[in-house]
């Protein structure tokens, strides 16, 4: 599953990850001993929320390119517009110039 949140993951996200569905931490929630997590739920291990930490921060990293994009990329309403009066070649050439500025790794 890739992580698709529009920021940077953290310690909450690798132990959802790891498919605990309630949990809490005392602050800070980089202190593994503050970790809580319900009877019946079995606590992941420290290593197991670091290595899933590491994982998720690869994913954001190689992702980068997505949100470059995303956030110069027209808006759809002006997409349509531009289709509209310019055709799909039109369109596709503006959306180029973006991908080619953002390419993926």
């Amino acid at each position: 599953m890739a992580y698709t949140k529009s920021r940077e993951p953290n310690n909450n996200d690798a132990v959802s990850a790891l498919g605990i569905t309630a949990f809490s931490w005392d602050l800070p929630a980089t202190d593994y001993s503050k970790l809580s997590v319900p009877s019946g739920q079995t606590k992941p291990t420290e290593s197991a929320i670091a290595t899933k930490l590491a994982e998720l921060r690869t994913e954001w990293n190689n992702s980068n390119y997505q949100r470059q994009r995303s956030a110069e990329y027209p808006s759809l309403v002006d997409q349509l517009d531009d289709i509209y009066h310019n055709g799909i070649d039109a369109w596709k050439a503006t959306i180029k110039t973006t991908k080619d500025k953002y390419p993926k790794p």
